[in-house]
């Protein structure tokens, strides 16, 4: 039999498969999010359905989190991403204490116990600066795509401050920085280490090695660099940065249907 786990996010939808062993991911796959979240999640699940050539009836189980959980109309129950990520990042790094999640539109620290269990948590929803849409008003103000940005900050030298603590006033912020001759890898290398700094507030500095980082900031090189810088600790990226929230959920499920 296989569970599956959907992570309908703000950005993005995952879905992931596992088997009764729950050891790897089966199969898996992602689409962007849109206004239509329950037929973009149906039809992704479907797509990785017949991509693996599974039936639809070896599916014993479907978790729906994140933030459209409630629109995916086809899973069995949801389950918030706070512990759907704290589940799939502890299956992949089972030594985490510590979970960064940075999304497209809200980041999240996870602090775990010793059994992996989520002991407290802090989240960013209200302002996109610490988020990845930051860096997306970045890279469409370049010029660039977001798979650049990473390269160009590892150019700088000299990071520039960027101070605002709105991205509506950050992107006035960094329009003057170009505008003054600043390089604009000294300006993505700032905001890089802007939303590190965003994360620290967050938390604070008492947090837990190892940290884990996850969600699509994650896949942008150079950010576990920033928030290592920030947090004056390792930050290690996880295998599956964008898939531990619907890896979780998949786990939950299975967990959920050998209870049944």
């Amino acid at each position: 039999m296989m569970y599956a786990g959907i992570d309908a996010g703000s950005r993005a939808i995952k879905v992931v498969l596992i088997g009764d062993d729950g050891l790897e991911i089966i199969a898996k796959g992602q689409v962007d999010q849109g206004v239509e979240q329950d037929a973009l999640a149906g039809g992704l699940f479907e797509a990785v359905l017949a991509r693996a050539g599974i039936p639809r009836s070896d599916v014993r189980r479907i978790v729906a989190t994140g933030y459209g959980r409630n629109a995916v109309r086809l899973a069995d129950t949801t389950i918030t991403e706070i512990t759907c990520h704290a589940v799939g990042v502890r299956h992949l790094m089972p030594a985490a204490m510590t979970v960064i999640d940075i999304g497209g539109q809200d980041s999240k620290l996870v602090r775990l116990d010793e059994k992996g269990k989520v002991r407290d948590f802090a989240m960013n929803d209200r302002c996109a600066a610490g988020t990845g849409r930051f860096l997306e008003v970045v890279a469409a103000r370049l010029g660039l795509a977001l798979g650049d940005l990473g390269p160009m900050a590892a150019q700088s030298q000299n990071p520039a401050a960027i101070s605002s603590m709105c991205v509506v006033f950050a992107e006035t912020e960094i329009i003057g920085l170009l505008a003054g001759g600043r390089a604009r890898e000294d300006v993505v290398a700032g905001v890089q280490t802007a939303i590190a700094a965003r994360i620290v507030a967050m938390a604070g500095r008492n947090v837990e090695p190892p940290i884990v980082f996850t969600g699509g900031v994650a896949r942008i090189s150079g950010m576990e660099t920033a928030l290592q810088m920030a947090l004056g600790r390792p930050v290690v990226v996880s295998p599956e940065p964008q898939m531990t929230g619907a890896l979780g959920a998949a786990l939950l499920a299975r967990r959920h249907a050998e209870n049944m």
